[in-house]
Parts: C-alpha cells; structure tokens; sequence
C-alpha cells in the first residue's frame, strides 16, 4: 500500500524586477509598435495618395510620427534605455506584414487599404492605453508632463475617429462591388 505524502509546496520563484525595469519593457514593447505603426501609416499615406484615404493619411502619419518622439523623449526623461532590438523587430514585422498575399498580384488590391486602416486602429488604441498609464504615473512622478500626457490622450482619440472614417469609407468600397 502506498503513502501518499503531502509534499511540501513552495511559493513561485519569481525574478525580483523593479517597477522601473518592468516600465522599461512596456514602454520598449510601445515603442517598437510605435515604429511598425509610423512605417504602417507612411505606407498606406504613399500607397493611396491622391484619393481621399491618401489625403487623410498624410496628416495622420505626421501626428502618428510625432508621438513615436514624444515616447523616445518620455523615455529618455525616465531613464528608460531604447531597446534597438524591439525597434528593429517593430521595423521587420511591418515590412513583413506588406507580403501578404490580398488577392491581387500586379496591383495593390483594396483589401490591402482595408486591413491596414485596421491594423492602424489596433495600434492606436493601445498607443491610447499606454498614455493613460503614463498619466496615471505622471500623478507620482514629476519627470512626466500630465498635461502633455492629457494632449498625447487626446490626440489618440482624435486619430482613432479619423481612423474609423476612413475604415467605413474603405470597407464601402473595398465590398461595393459585389
């Protein structure tokens, strides 16, 4: 007959990471989507230039650019180093992201345009996520503008409306032609 013995249970053994290094990894991981996203919308602002999606998106990778150097200057308040590698990965995965195949081989299918208003959006609302938490810490941590952070904010939800147009303007155009 066996014994079953209860064996002592011991706690996880966790890495012992400062707030600071963790805040370091987060903003490195915004960064590096901050890069993807400034290529991404330079991309569909060249892309559809001349049509009313171009024309909207050539402001909007402007503002989207600028906040890319609004987190490289929080960062370097902070005392956050920039992780080359996270922006180079950021770099990589959006020019790998141009390969996908859409439908259409000689020319930019409209699929294209559509997917990646989309994706724009997705990274928008988490560059929207990681300015709220920067404000929520701007409240303990004097290095960190709140009114500049509220601005940024603001500025993530005013690109998220453009977005949102300009997504329903190419889906109705994108499925139009049935």
């Amino acid at each position: 007959m066996h014994r079953h013995t209860r064996s002592r249970t011991r706690p996880p053994v966790f890495t012992a990471r400062s707030g600071h290094d963790l805040l370091g990894i987060y903003l490195n991981d915004h960064l590096a989507g901050a890069t993807a996203g400034t290529e991404r919308s330079r991309h569909l602002a060249t892309a559809c230039r001349g049509t009313e999606i171009g024309d909207a998106m050539a402001p909007l990778a402007a503002g989207i650019a600028e906040d890319r150097r609004s987190l490289v200057g929080i960062m370097r308040r902070l005392e956050v180093p920039v992780r080359r590698y996270k922006v180079y990965a950021g770099l990589l995965g959006e020019r790998a992201g141009r390969l996908k195949s859409n439908g259409a081989l000689v020319r930019r299918s409209p699929l294209s345009s559509l997917l990646e208003l989309e994706l724009l959006r997705i990274g928008v609302q988490g560059k929207a996520c990681a300015w709220e938490v920067l404000r929520g810490l701007a409240d303990r941590d004097a290095r960190l503008d709140p009114q500049h952070l509220d601005d940024l904010r603001e500025r993530a939800r005013r690109q998220l409306r453009v977005l949102e147009g300009l997504h329903e303007l190419q889906a109705g155009q994108t499925f139009s032609h049935g």
